[in-house]
């Protein structure tokens, strides 16, 4: 996949999220706090979060780096690193 900007990989992501949990109120998320928590998305969701982003930019996200994606900033930074190498 081309290299996407930042802002459109952060939309991506959120297009993501908000297709799972339409209800998530990304603008009250705090950008320190881990987002699966504050938006109370369990595994199961987080793992449909996983499989929609697959599918939108053909990352696939190995359980042994889930550590990386705790905060939202972290999940950006770790597609920004793979869809660029």
């Amino acid at each position: 996949m081309a290299n996407l900007s930042r802002d459109t990989l952060r939309e991506t992501v959120i297009d993501a999220i908000l297709a799972v949990a339409p209800e998530a109120d990304i603008d009250a998320l705090p950008p320190d706090r881990p987002w699966r928590e504050a938006l109370e998305i369990d595994s199961f969701d987080f793992l449909n979060i996983l499989v929609d982003l697959e599918k939108r930019l053909g990352v696939s996200v190995p359980e042994s780096d889930y550590h990386e994606l705790a905060t939202l900033e972290g999940l950006i930074d770790y597609l920004e690193r793979r869809l660029a190498g």
